[in-house]
């Protein structure tokens, strides 16, 4: 059996047709925070299950009912979230497989002592040069598959 999880990041208010359209089909959704308005969660919601963590630009009242940090179990696995992975406090041994954060707008797969680094890039406004991604992570008894999704736009 797979479990699918769409994992996006970095939306800053934006969430592009793309974006929706990349996610359709998946089990659950993780946000890693910036996630810049409320009704982007809202929306996430109508394609799946949403766990989302709060980022450095979502403040105000709406924001605090979002986590800095939240550790899901998914399909048997333990995914630890966070928006900038520069702030890690957790040990990535303690039973945590996959860590998910943001932030960077660089989009990332990483394994190092077993667990797997992932950062879906950035979704929302472009910024910079840098590409709009948001990123799959397919669970099988077999493991872990993530990958990277460009989704074009301007």
């Amino acid at each position: 059996m797979m479990f699918r999880i769409g994992i996006i990041s970095d939306t800053h208010g934006l969430l592009r047709t793309e974006a929706e359209r990349g996610l359709t089909g998946v089990d659950h959704i993780i946000h890693a925070g910036d996630i810049g308005r409320p009704e982007i969660v809202d929306a996430l919601r109508r394609i799946a299950p949403v766990t989302a963590i709060r980022g450095n630009v979502d403040s105000g009242e709406w924001a605090r009912d979002y986590p800095d940090t939240n550790l899901v179990r998914l399909a048997g696995k333990s995914i630890y979230v966070l928006h900038d992975l520069k702030t890690l406090k957790a040990d990535p041994g303690a039973g945590i497989d996959v860590i998910v954060s943001g932030h960077s707008h660089l989009p990332k797969i990483d394994t190092v002592g077993g667990v797997l680094y992932l950062n879906p890039g950035s979704a929302g406004p472009r910024r910079f040069k840098l590409p709009i991604t948001l990123a799959t992570l397919e669970l099988t008894p077999d493991g872990v598959r993530p990958e990277i999704h460009d989704l074009g736009g301007d």
